[in-house]
């Protein structure tokens, strides 16, 4: 059943004007699909990549049968795995619940929890948490679960991928077993239906799109190139001749390389270029993203810690500066381009070590990568960074060492005047021995 706009979902006032207000006209598919069901109190899952509207897709229902109360204790329990989704919930709960009396507040790891626990304890409708943050205020007592009726775990896969399963099962065993669980996953893997099988009650599956499709308002190209620098200069070279690049996320593999893709962009394009990652503060990665979205940043360089759930609207373009190691990291980086029905591009700069990677991402999406020519202009580098340096591995060029002669404790010969032994001599002979004589008794009175 395809429904046309918001209005055929049957939505309260308030939040069909709070949508008028965001300009959402017409549901995507897990937003109809998931309404209907999730409305009607059942356990659901939800498959659906990135940028297919999850989180509206969860909280329009939600927010429908919340029921004031006057205690304030939270009704409605959302976990995510990072802080900057936590943020961006939070937004998102606060924009929908304009005419509501909702109170909304979010909590995580990597700031003061005394400041956090004041917040709690002044009460709230709505709670948005990472899952370790949630299990410290909730040991402290501070916080309460047993009034949860909602429960939304987003992001499962990558939750239970940073090892976010210990935390999870202990928030879910201080809670009252009576209430609706709301998942929401881009892949089900064996792990995840596990912990479905576990915490789930018999729960309607509802698949927006199969894992490994790729978005149909995504185009897809790649560039084959042979190294960190030639890479660098294809990525200066097409932010020159391309003007529709007005907003590009740039995806690295490690930290290090994050940085110094960082530093030499810099330079080139100075006051709009970001970064973030994740050892970046935690203010540092707010403000980025808040530049980029703003279109300050025209290029924000990033690791995979954004390539989920971050709301970041209109990407223009997705470059996989390097290829991620796990195919499905694809799918969730080129999903930040393409979103809500317009269209993006996703560029590959592939180098020869990546055939085994791109040909696992291109069996999981049933489709190939377009590889295009260089553009003119390009200058190929020869010049290689620390970790493209090949490994040169000394063979051990030595021989067989003698065999060790065995040998005895150490022995050394003692001088003479230390060859003493230990021997009784009466007073008579130690004094024979130091005069010459008999010890004399002259000079004693005899008796």
């Amino acid at each position: 059943m395809a429904l046309l706009t918001f209005k055929d979902l049957t939505l309260n006032t308030f939040l069909q004007r709070a949508l008028d207000e965001m300009g959402y006209i017409n549901p995507t598919t897990i937003q109809a699909k998931g309404y209907p069901v999730m409305m009607s109190g059942r356990d659901v899952v939800g498959i659906a990549q990135t940028g297919t509207g999850k989180t509206i897709a969860y909280l329009l229902p939600t927010l429908m049968q919340w029921k004031f109360n006057k205690d304030k204790t939270p009704q409605i329990l959302v976990m995510v795995p990072t802080r900057e989704l936590v943020q961006q919930v939070v937004e998102e709960v606060k924009q929908l619940t304009k005419y509501m009396s909702v109170d909304v507040i979010g909590v995580y790891g990597g700031t003061n929890i005394n400041t956090q626990k004041q917040l709690v304890h002044q009460g709230m409708d709505v709670l948005v948490a990472t899952p370790g943050r949630l299990l410290d205020l909730a040991l402290t007592g501070v916080l309460n679960l047993k009034s949860i009726k909602k429960l939304v775990i987003d992001e499962v896969d990558e939750m239970l991928n940073l090892g976010f399963r210990p935390q999870l099962g202990r928030v879910l065993d201080l809670m009252a077993t009576k209430r609706q669980n709301l998942m929401f996953s881009a892949t089900i893997t064996e792990e995840v239906e596990a912990f479905i099988h576990l915490h789930f009650n018999d729960p309607v599956k509802i698949e927006a799109a199969p894992t490994g499709t790729p978005l149909e308002s995504i185009e897809q190209y790649a560039f084959a190139v042979p190294n960190f620098h030639t890479k660098l200069n294809l990525l200066r070279l097409l932010l020159q001749i391309n003007d529709e690049m007005r907003k590009v996320l740039v995806f690295v593999s490690t930290i290090n390389l994050a940085d110094q893709l960082y530093e030499l962009m810099h330079h080139d394009f100075e006051n709009e270029v970001g970064i973030i990652h994740s050892k970046k503060s935690q203010l540092s990665r707010f403000e980025a993203v808040k530049l980029f979205k703003a279109g300050t940043y025209r290029m924000l360089i990033a690791s995979d810690l954004v390539a989920r759930g971050i709301d970041i609207a209109e990407v223009s373009h997705v470059i996989n500066f390097d290829m991620p190691g796990v195919p499905e990291n694809y799918m969730h980086r080129i999903g930040r381009t393409g979103r809500a029905d317009k269209q993006g591009q996703a560029i590959a700069f592939i180098t020869p070590k990546d055939a085994e990677a791109v040909e696992q991402i291109e069996n999981l999406m049933h489709k190939k990568i377009t590889l295009q020519a260089l553009p003119e202009g390009l200058v190929i580098s020869n010049e290689l960074i620390k970790e493209e340096m090949p490994v040169v591995r000394m063979r051990n060029t030595l021989g067989k060492l003698p065999k060790k002669i065995e040998s005895g404790p150490a022995f050394h010969e003692k001088s003479l005047k230390n060859q003493k032994t230990n021997q009784k001599i009466s007073r008579a002979d130690a004094h024979r021995a130091k005069y010459g004589k008999p010890k004399s008794l002259r000079g004693k009175k005899r008796r």
